[in-house]
């Protein structure tokens, strides 16, 4: 009698153990089971896996500040030369046209000469302005001038046209100031001029 109690017992436990790992069995045979109805099983189960992201916005880290457009001091080193040199070429014009009238050929008048009027004031505050662009442009603009260029470089030429033109300019107020008789020195002022003015049309 016991025994027949032991082998039914028995007999229920390998059952009981038999369904149990048939069910485990049947548990990991599942995926091939489905691969006959779902054809792509790794995509199925990356799809199954996959869940609604919020979309999140970029926003930008500062907001973007248009810059205004440059604008340049009124004046520089560059410009100070510029005026100078342009102002120099007014007070040549000006000077010019307060020259007094001279004696023609012959002159017997012993009257001195006037070397203080507006004539001999705008002369000599014109060569102070030649001589003011001429240092600015020194300072300025002292490495553009380079003899390898050449002579045909216009910023030699620039360079070489202001600085004889200055001199011109200066020598022709000196001869005429030290004279207490009327001396030829309008052309060399009026040369000296001129070349001070093609030098500025040459960089303009």
């Amino acid at each position: 009698m016991k025994v027949m109690k032991f082998m039914r017992a028995a007999t229920l436990g390998l059952a009981a153990l038999s369904a149990t790992v048939y069910a485990q069995e049947a548990a990991f045979d599942l995926p091939s089971a489905s691969s006959v109805y779902i054809k792509d099983y790794a995509s199925f189960k990356l799809a199954a896996n996959e869940t609604d992201m919020p979309v999140k916005k970029t926003v930008s880290a500062a907001p973007e500040i248009k810059q205004g457009e440059y604008e340049p001091s009124w004046l520089t080193g560059s410009k100070a030369h510029q005026y100078l040199g342009l102002a120099t070429i007014v007070g040549a014009g000006l000077t010019a046209l307060t020259a007094p009238e001279e004696c023609e050929d012959n002159c017997t008048t012993t009257t001195p000469r006037e070397t203080n009027g507006t004539h001999a004031k705008l002369a000599k505050a014109t060569v102070a302005m030649a001589a003011a662009t001429i240092a600015t442009g020194l300072i300025v603009h002292w490495d553009d001038f380079h003899l390898d260029d050449g002579f045909t470089d216009p910023d030699n030429l620039h360079v070489m046209l202001g600085v004889t033109g200055a001199a011109l300019m200066a020598y022709a107020v000196n001869k005429s100031m030290n004279s207490s008789t009327e001396v030829s020195h309008a052309g060399i002022a009026e040369m000296g001029a001129v070349g001070m003015l093609v030098a500025i049309k040459l960089t303009w």
